[in-house]
């Protein structure tokens, strides 16, 4: 009753008193918080296969993947992002791929532009006995890779609303194959918010790998997300995809021979002799399941 009182008392000052009614609706609102000068930003997930440009790398097996970025207010940024691959997806030896990359991108109302240059990294591998080094593989022929697998592309992107379209260029001998500097990958790609927490992504890219018989290939990507934040703030930044990926990679296994070679038939990295003990077409169409936070 008492607060009721002094609420009434205060609204007939207020009526009585313009001056001090008009002091109180005019009253500045509070600054927003300045936008910072450095940003640090993270995500990590579970998806129940890995595909890189279209291409399996954990046999069909699940990849638990993360990063985190650094961004400066100038568009300067640095990353990293790393994640479980399969020995036999061409890194023998190898179980891990780590990305590092850096760029400067900008924005300028619908607009964007990111330039940029990437370097793979995969630690205990060596890139002498991969399949993809083989003689009948690579056209100039003869040459074979030593040392860890690694590449090295440089990137420039354009983007409009939400299409993007990228190019990347390998400076190295892609993913340490002799003989295929400067092949190069053509990303379109288009994320779309449906609000309510749904989106829709798509994908479609094309490599061109160098002096790689039947390297040559384009795949595609259609998916769907869902923020669950929208259902109960406890689950902010946690987001469920699920997405289809094909390609035309020549990767059937049964068909193999010196002429024809398909250097996505994939092997499992073990061996019976000089056998592989499983082969897989690392191409084929999948559909893959993930679930992501961001933070």
């Amino acid at each position: 009753m008492r607060k009721t009182i002094i609420a009434a008392s205060l609204a007939s000052a207020a009526l009585a008193l313009p001056g001090l009614a008009l002091a109180q609706a005019a009253a500045p609102a509070a600054a927003p918080a300045p936008t910072p000068d450095f940003t640090f930003t993270g995500n990590a997930g579970l998806f129940s296969d890995y595909r890189f440009r279209g291409i399996d790398q954990t046999y069909g097996k699940p990849a638990i993947q993360g990063g985190m970025d650094f961004s400066h207010v100038s568009g300067i940024y640095l990353g990293n992002w790393d994640s479980n691959v399969n020995s036999g997806a061409g890194y023998p030896g190898g179980n891990i791929e780590m990305d590092f990359y850096g760029g400067w991108k900008k924005t300028w109302g619908d607009w964007g532009i990111d330039i940029g240059s990437i370097y793979y990294y995969y630690p205990g591998s060596n890139a002498g006995p991969n399949i993809l080094n083989s003689p009948a593989n690579n056209k100039p022929g003869g040459a074979t890779a030593t040392g860890s697998v690694h590449n090295t592309d440089v990137y420039i992107a354009g983007s409009w609303k939400w299409i993007s379209l990228k190019y990347s260029d390998a400076v190295s001998n892609y993913f340490s194959t002799p003989n295929t500097k400067n092949s190069g990958y053509v990303d379109l790609s288009a994320t779309y918010d449906l609000g309510d927490g749904w989106g829709v992504t798509g994908h479609v890219g094309h490599l061109n790998w160098k002096n790689m018989n039947n390297g040559n290939y384009t795949d595609y990507k259609l998916g769907v997300t869902k923020d669950l934040g929208g259902w109960t703030q406890s689950l902010n930044g946690w987001i469920l995809g699920a997405t289809y990926v094909d390609t035309n990679a020549k990767g059937n296994c049964g068909s193999v021979t010196l002429t024809n070679p398909q250097p996505y038939c994939f092997n499992n990295g073990q061996f019976n002799g000089a056998v592989p003990d499983k082969t897989r077409n690392a191409g084929k169409g999948v559909a893959i399941v993930s679930i992501m936070k961001t933070f």
